[in-house]
């Protein structure tokens, strides 16, 4: 399958959940708003999920897919494989068992430290967060595992059901919310929706495990239980996962030096974040998610091959879609973040001077979209020749320039410099990871395809004056009626779509050679 096909897959599925999420999210700021029960549920829901994305879904898929694929036998036969993902999920139940209990016990000195201040303040909602944080955990146990089963599909091309999975997730929560909709708005009523959230999140992540296992059966791969047992495969696996947990995991990682500055900042500073972060997370999981997954298993076949030729174009293809996805839509972002939090947040517990400060936010984070979707497109060419040990080196560099930006504006311009900080990281990230890549011969960008960038750029940036002169005569129409909001939100996006699609036609950003270079089908 081309690589477009398969990120379209992916994404398609992707944007289907985000979609959900964006549900999710509004109710989430009608219902609990920017508030302390608002912030102690963003706390107990970003703990587990920043688990989870460090160590399940960046590290271990990274180091197991190519260790996976190598196991595959050309003539379809999968015993040595299927041998390696059980001895695998053998080792990995027991350490999640107790890594779960010994969360669970030290959970209230984690939350209090991580809790904003007036958060703490309050013994009630410091209470309530602690158990919530509890309940939420065994998240973590339940999609840690289903990780395994989706790296499985994933090598096998079967990118649906993992990329699905999500969507039960956002069911769950919107089911939790929706009941919570019909209370009062009370203080009662809002930390009663919490706790029904926490429990929501906690059953999800077991329908996405079933879900998965039974994808994965129907695809006629079986992985049973066996007893633990440490072998030479398991033993290059941990090998692998220890630097590729700081490696893949950046994003995350800056999460949780976000969680400590967060608790130096006002009560809402989390929701704000949250919020915000929902709309980089859009073109982030859509393109960047998809794009590091589909190339992941491709790469480390044409590498395994020696077919370096194919690695370097793959590779571009994936860098130009990047680009030509992620540049407009940070642009458009930037200017118009103000405009979507205000129509689609606004109203009920979120105040509009809420939803001005996450637009604030929305604009620091999506200068650094495409640097942290490049991070997911490049990390996989070090992955697929099990280098781990790369990442590791230029992720810190940029968590040292992140804290360090943190350390000097989070007092001046509080939440906002969390995002800004986070987006100059990623780019440092970006930069070292090209060169390091040059250096060896891994790959570099033609001058073919630097043309083709400084055109996606150029287009953008016209759409961006046009989006530019457009806001302040919609402004007004963003906090009216619900008739002015959708007309006024249309009209951002119709002058986006237009702007872009004349400017692109016009500078030959897309054209039938690149739509069918980025059709042609992988190995």
């Amino acid at each position: 399958m081309s690589l477009l096909k398969n990120v379209g897959t992916i994404g398609g599925l992707t944007a289907v959940s985000r979609l959900f999420g964006f549900v999710r999210d509004i109710l989430v700021a009608r219902v609990l708003g920017a508030t302390a029960m608002g912030d102690a549920w963003q706390l107990a829901f970003m703990l587990p999920n920043i688990f989870r994305r460090l160590f399940a879904e960046g590290a271990f898929a990274s180091a197991f897919v190519p260790l996976f694929n190598r196991r595959m036998k050309e003539d379809g036969d999968v015993s040595e494989a299927r041998a390696f993902a059980e001895n695998v999920l053998a080792v990995l139940l027991p350490i999640l068992i107790v890594f779960g209990a010994i969360a669970l016990m030290v959970m209230p000195w984690v939350v209090e430290y991580f809790a904003p201040d007036g958060l703490a303040e309050d013994g009630d909602s410091l209470a309530i967060a602690t158990m919530m944080a509890r309940i939420t955990f065994p998240y973590l146990l339940f999609m840690s595992l289903a990780t395994v089963f989706a790296a499985v599909l994933n090598s096998l091309s079967r990118f649906a059901a993992a990329a699905a999975a999500p969507i039960l997730l956002n069911i769950c929560l919107i089911a939790a919310l929706s009941y919570g909709a019909t209370l009062d708005g009370s203080i009662a009523a809002r930390r009663e929706t919490a706790t029904f959230m926490a429990y929501a999140l906690s059953l999800s992540g077991f329908l996405q495990l079933v879900w998965l296992i039974l994808w994965m059966r129907k695809a006629g791969f079986r992985i049973g239980l066996v007893a633990p047992k440490v072998t030479s495969g398991v033993k290059e696996l941990g090998i692998l996962v220890v630097p590729a947990i700081f490696g893949a995991g950046v994003y995350q990682i800056s999460r949780f030096i976000d969680l400590f500055f967060l608790s130096t900042l006002p009560v809402g500073s989390y929701t704000y974040l949250a919020m915000a972060d929902r709309w980089n997370q859009l073109p982030l999981g859509i393109i960047g998610i998809a794009l590091g997954t589909a190339i992941l298993p491709a790469l480390s076949r044409y590498l395994s091959r020696e077919e370096s030729e194919e690695a370097q174009r793959l590779q571009s293809n994936a860098v130009e879609l990047a680009m030509l996805l992620t540049v407009p839509a940070a642009v458009a972002l930037f200017i118009t973040g103000s405009a979507f939090t205000r129509v689609f947040f606004g109203g009920g517990a979120f105040t509009n001077e809420d939803a001005l400060i996450t637009g604030t936010v929305v604009s620091g984070l999506v200068i650094g979209l495409p640097a942290y979707v490049l991070i997911k497109v490049l990390t996989p060419n070090f992955f697929a020749r099990k280098d781990t040990r790369t990442p590791v080196y230029t992720a810190a560099a940029s968590l040292v320039v992140t804290v360090g930006l943190n350390i000097v504006l989070v007092p001046t311009y509080g939440v906002l410099a969390l995002a800004i900080a986070g987006a100059v990281g990623a780019w440092c990230n970006v930069t070292l990871l090209y060169i390091i890549l040059v250096k060896r011969d891994y790959f570099h960008l033609t001058g073919r395809i630097v043309g083709r960038l400084a055109r996606i750029a150029a287009a953008a940036a016209i759409m961006g004056a046009a989006l530019w002169f457009t806001m302040p005569v919609l402004d007004p129409y963003f906090s009216g009626s619900s008739v002015e909001k959708a007309g006024s939100i249309a009209a951002v996006v119709l002058t986006g779509i237009v702007s872009f699609g004349i400017a692109a036609i016009a500078l030959g950003v897309l054209d039938r050679a690149t739509i069918a270079r980025l059709m042609r089908r992988q190995g």
